[in-house]
């Protein structure tokens, strides 16, 4: 026999199985919520239920089992909130100097173009290029030949009117011998006098070509007008030169010492003159252009006489002797000039200065309670590390340097050496109790995921 389900039938089984499973799923959630709700009344329990009065977790007693969260327990804030650590410093009475920074260029002390002084050709080259030549070296070599000749023409010239003129005083010497005797007129004597004072004349003349010959012939040889260092050269061998060259046969710059010129602002410019009509003299320090490398030590030299009204500075300069050639010309380098030193003045370190809507401030520490008071102070002058306090703090007090971010005033503090109380004892048994309550946690916790799936 054949058996036939009836179209109906079949149009109920199947809306009655999405029906049910629906009915399945809105049951789990509703358990899994009340499941979740239970467990946060659970952790809510077991995290803020007091302890028993004189156990060894009870809070605020200030007992060897204090917890951090207490007030009186160590290391308890205000509020309740746990302590901050934080990093102290001490204020200190030390010399602090005042410095004036500005970005400098180095530029040579003297600056000399090497030119023959008398046209020829050029011989030898006798320097290398980049040397440090000293003052009168010889650099280079002109051809010798027509100064020479020059010369031993000068000389032949004045030996002649030399001996003309030692000729014309023999006869002057026997004109006045007869004129004694009445034997020659005056007047032949008189014109006799007058050749041997224009001889002598000649012969100065002589004298004067014969030793510009000779300066002429010493010219042939280049010497260096200064101490320093010779560029590159501009002129070969063989080429004719002379003194009306532009570029001449090389550049010498003087490197020792050297000058840094700098812009001061016209702020600083009353304090400078103060320090130069006292006579003070002021350090200079040159610095690489990162400020970590200190390249040369020198002093201040001079000051211009007028401020540039475009900038608002004044051009200074300072000198400095620049042994290990570390200052090179048109090098850009930062110069920090010592206008003053502040003596015995109170001094913390720039981590303690803090800034607020009323002016500057420094978190002092008090030592008993441990904890930190807001005090507002003056600042005065600063250096890298360490940075001046004109009023509100004293020399030995201590100060916040880490940490003051999360301050207030009043806040309590520890410190990275400070122990917590109750590490001996206490510590341990309340160890033991944290880790058995948490074992009991996990074990609800088990239990309760369970019954929800």
């Amino acid at each position: 026999m054949n058996s036939t389900v009836s179209p109906d039938k079949d149009k109920e089984k199947i809306v009655a199985k999405p029906s049910h499973t629906r009915r399945k799923r809105i049951i789990g959630t509703i358990v899994a919520i009340l499941a979740m709700a239970g467990l946060g009344v659970l952790a809510w329990k077991l995290t803020h239920q007091a302890p028993a009065p004189g156990g060894p977790g009870a809070r605020g007693a200030g007992g060897p089992g204090a917890g951090a969260r207490g007030p009186g327990g160590p290391g308890g804030g205000r509020g309740g909130f746990p302590a901050t650590t934080v990093g102290v410093g001490k204020a200190e009475k030390a010399d602090i100097p005042i410095l004036l920074d500005a970005l400098g260029t180095v530029t040579p002390a003297a600056v000399a173009t090497v030119r023959p002084q008398i046209s020829g050709v050029l011989q030898k080259i006798q320097f290398t290029e980049g040397q440090l030549v000293k003052e009168g070296q010889v650099l280079a070599t002109i051809d010798q030949r027509p100064a020479q000749m020059a010369l031993l023409q000068a000389t032949g010239q004045r030996q002649r009117d030399e001996a003309q003129l030692e000729s014309a005083k023999l006869i002057l010497s026997r004109y006045q011998t007869l004129l004694q005797q009445d034997s020659i007129a005056r007047q032949d004597v008189d014109t006799q006098a007058a050749l041997v004072k224009q001889l002598e004349g000649t012969v100065k003349t002589d004298r004067a070509a014969e030793g510009v010959a000779q300066i002429n012939l010493g010219y042939t040889q280049v010497r260096a007008p200064i101490s320093g260092r010779v560029g590159l050269r501009t002129v070969d061998i063989g080429n004719l030169v002379g003194s009306g060259d532009t570029n001449g046969i090389a550049v010498i710059t003087q490197q020792s010492p050297i000058d840094v010129e700098f812009a001061v602002p016209q702020d600083n410019l009353p304090q400078l003159q103060q320090r130069i009509n006292a006579g003070a003299t002021l350090p200079a320090t040159a610095l690489d252009r990162t400020r970590t490398t200190e390249l040369a030590t020198g002093r201040f030299t001079a000051l211009d006489n007028q401020v540039d009204t475009q900038t608002g500075t004044v051009r200074a300069k300072a000198r400095f002797t620049n042994d290990a050639s570390k200052l090179f010309p048109s090098q850009f380098v930062n110069i920090r000039l010592q206008l003053d030193t502040v003596k015995d003045a109170v001094t913390v370190p720039v981590t303690a200065l803090r800034h607020g809507a009323n002016g500057d401030f420094v978190y002092v520490l008090n030592q008993q309670d441990r904890t930190v008071s807001q005090r507002a102070v003056k600042r005065g002058q600063a250096d890298a590390q360490r940075v001046q306090i004109v009023s509100g703090l004293s020399g030995g007090e201590t100060v916040i340097t880490e940490g003051a971010d999360r301050l207030k005033d009043g806040a309590k503090v520890q410190l990275p050496s400070d122990k917590p109380r109750g590490q001996n004892g206490a510590q341990g048994a309340h160890g033991g109790q944290g880790a058995a309550g948490q074992g009991q946690q996990g074990q609800h916790r088990r239990q309760q995921q369970g019954a929800g799936q």
